[in-house]
């Protein structure tokens, strides 16, 4: 099993991508892209949301 280590874009803590996940096929399609953590990720959406239904 592959995996890669990244540096999260917004807490700057580094994850890990595993090998057939969403994220490491658009890591492999895209380096040097920007990628969050499922945790930052998961509050982007949420504020998102909230800032939707106001």
């Amino acid at each position: 099993m592959i995996v890669y280590e990244v540096i999260c874009l917004c807490c700057k803590k580094a994850f890990q991508l595993h090998e057939g996940t969403a994220k490491y096929k658009q890591f492999k399609k895209n380096r040097k892209g920007k990628f969050c953590c499922d945790d930052c990720s998961h509050k982007i959406k949420m504020e998102a949301i909230k800032h939707f239904f106001r």
